[in-house]
């Protein structure tokens, strides 16, 4: 190496130390790509149980306890979806962590964590809301604006890509506003089919080479 390098080197090496202790640097990609299967699966068994619903002959009582079941059902499923999702992008991000010879918990991460939980506990509660006064065709655009913001949140504390996977699920969730009968249509776009992408793109940037 030569005397001109040797500078160039130090101020790279610095510029990584710094990004190490400002910003959590292992979100794996393939988290991303495992998070969009989940929920694409999530939708599909979803999609099944609405068109069982749908196709079944009830009279009036029968037919107030069957969306009763019906919204149980897609409840376990969300929840069910969602930990599998949170589980598996936790694996692929310890082990890409874990690889690199970062803790995965430390400041940076609990900065990520604070950015993007607010959002996501507040939109929750608003989403529970809306769901008491039986307004659940706004549920399905709430979540991914509500995520969306969370990911534009965080994103200053993380690798910088992730704001245009938040950008991008927040223009889904204002256009499902105007197609709210579809809204399992954009979860599967939004959760399954953007992260799935997102998640190849990253995957391919930071983590090919390795």
């Amino acid at each position: 190496m030569s005397e001109k390098q040797q500078p160039l080197e130090d101020l790279q090496h610095i510029k990584r130390m710094m990004e190490r202790s400002s910003r959590f640097i292992s979100l794996s990609g393939l988290s991303g790509i495992a998070a969009g299967i989940c929920a694409l699966t999530g939708a599909w068994f979803a999609y099944q149980k609405i068109n069982v619903s749908r196709t079944n002959d009830h009279d009036y009582l029968q037919t107030i306890s069957a969306d009763v079941q019906l919204m149980i059902a897609l409840l376990w499923i969300a929840v069910l979806t969602f930990a599998a999702a949170f589980i598996s992008a936790f694996i692929f991000t310890y082990l890409r962590s874990k690889r690199n010879g970062i803790a995965i918990w430390g400041a940076a991460t609990m900065r990520l964590f604070w950015n993007t939980a607010i959002p996501v506990a507040v939109g929750g509660v608003f989403i529970l809301r809306m769901m008491h006064f039986g307004e659940y065709e706004l549920v399905a655009p709430a979540c991914l604006v509500f995520y969306g913001l969370a990911l534009v949140n965080g994103s200053k504390y993380t690798l910088g890509e992730i704001r245009f996977l938040g950008y991008a699920m927040l223009v889904l969730g204002i256009i499902n506003l105007w197609y709210v009968g579809e809204g399992l249509y954009f979860w599967a776009i939004g959760f399954g089919i953007l992260h799935i992408v997102y998640g190849a793109v990253m995957w391919y940037k930071h983590e090919r080479e390795n």
